[in-house]
C-alpha cells in the first residue's frame, strides 16, 4: 500500500512545515507636515542618526537584516522589513526603530508578523506512508522522534532559503493570503494526495519565473490575521503582474486562495533615506 492508496483517515492531515527567519514587515506614514516644520538643522540631525542606525541593521549579518522601501500609492509612504533570528530579536529591531527621533514623524498604519516557512507536501507523504507501513502509531513518541530525525536534516538542507539575505532587487510586493475555508470549497478538508497535487501544479508555474522574480513565504498562522505572507523581489515591477495573474488559474489560487492588501514598494539604501523624506 502507497501514501496515496491509503485511506484519509489513516494518516495526519497536516503536512510538515521548517522554519527559519523570524520577519516582520512595518508600513509606515511619514507625517511630512511636522517634519516641514522643523529647521533645516534639526532635520540634518534626526536624518544623520536614522541614517546611521538603519544602515547598520540593513548589512547582513548571519539571518540578521533589514532594509527600507519607499512605498506606491496610499497605503503608507515607508515599509520597512525585518529579518531576524527570533521573535525576541525581532522585538528589539522594531523598538530600536521607535526610539530613533525619525519615528516621532512615522505613523504605523499596519505591520505583519510571520516566519520564513517552507511547506514539505512530497517528502511528508513519503515519510508518513512508511512509518505507517512499519506499524507505527501516528502521533506516538517513535513517531515524533522519526519526524524530529527528518525535520533535522531538512532544515539542515534548506538553511540557505530558511536564512536568507533580503534580496537586493530595486522592487518588492508583499501579500498576505489564506486557504478558503467555505461552505462548499474548504482546503483543510480536501485530502493529503489532493493538496499535494495541486501544490506540485501551482509550485511549476514560481518556477518558470525563477531567473525573474524571487520569492519568501513566510507563515504567519497564529502570528498574524492571515495564515501566509507572500514577498517577491525583482527588478522589474511588471513580473509581480504577470506571475500573480498567470497563478489566478491554477486550481489552488482560481478555487482556495484568498488575498489581502497589496504593497509594492522601492528599495532605499540607508544613505539614500533623505531622498524620499
Amino acid at each position: 500500500m502507497t501514501p496515496e492508496t491509503l485511506p484519509a483517515t489513516a494518516l495526519p492531515a497536516v503536512p510538515l512545515t521548517v522554519e527559519g527567519a523570524s520577519t516582520l514587515h512595518q508600513m509606515m506614514r511619514f507625517r511630512r507636515a511636522a517634519w516641514r516644520a522643523l529647521d533645516a538643522g534639526a532635520q540634518a540631525r534626526i536624518l544623520a542618526e536614522a541614517t546611521a542606525a538603519l544602515g547598520a541593521m540593513e548589512k547582513p549579518a548571519d539571518g540578521r537584516q533589514s532594509a527600507v522601501y519607499s512605498l506606491l500609492g496610499h497605503k503608507g509612504d515607508l515599509m520597512l522589513l525585518h529579518f531576524r533570528r527570533s521573535f525576541e530579536e525581532l522585538n528589539q529591531a522594531q523598538i530600536a526603530v521607535a526610539r530613533l527621533e525619525l519615528s516621532d514623524y512615522l505613523e504605523p498604519t499596519t505591520s505583519y508578523v510571520s516566519m520564513i516557512e517552507l511547506g514539505l507536501y512530497e517528502s511528508t507523504s513519503k515519510v508518513y506512508g512508511a512509518l505507517f507501513e512499519k506499524g507505527i502509531v501516528p502521533h506516538s513518541d517513535e513517531w515524533k522522534q522519526e519526524i524530529e530525525a527528518t525535520m533535522a536534516r531538512s532544515r539542515a538542507a534548506m538553511a540557505p532559503r530558511l536564512w536568507p539575505e533580503i534580496p537586493a532587487s530595486k522592487y518588492l510586493c508583499f501579500y498576505p493570503m489564506d486557504r478558503k475555508r467555505g461552505e462548499v470549497k474548504n482546503w483543510y478538508q480536501e485530502t493529503m494526495a489532493d493538496r499535494k497535487r495541486m501544490m506540485e501544479e501551482h509550485g511549476l508555474i514560481g518556477r518558470r519565473y525563477a531567473g525573474e522574480v524571487r520569492q519568501i513565504i513566510t507563515g504567519s498562522i497564529g502570528f498574524d490575521d492571515w495564515e501566509w505572507g507572500v514577498d517577491l523581489f525583482a527588478e522589474d515591477p511588471l513580473v509581480f503582474k504577470k506571475l500573480i495573474y498567470e497563478m489566478r488559474f491554477d486550481e489552488v489560487s482560481a478555487v482556495y486562495a484568498l488575498f489581502g492588501s497589496f504593497f509594492v514598494g522601492l528599495r532605499v539604501p540607508a544613505a539614500g533615506l533623505a531622498s524620499v523624506l
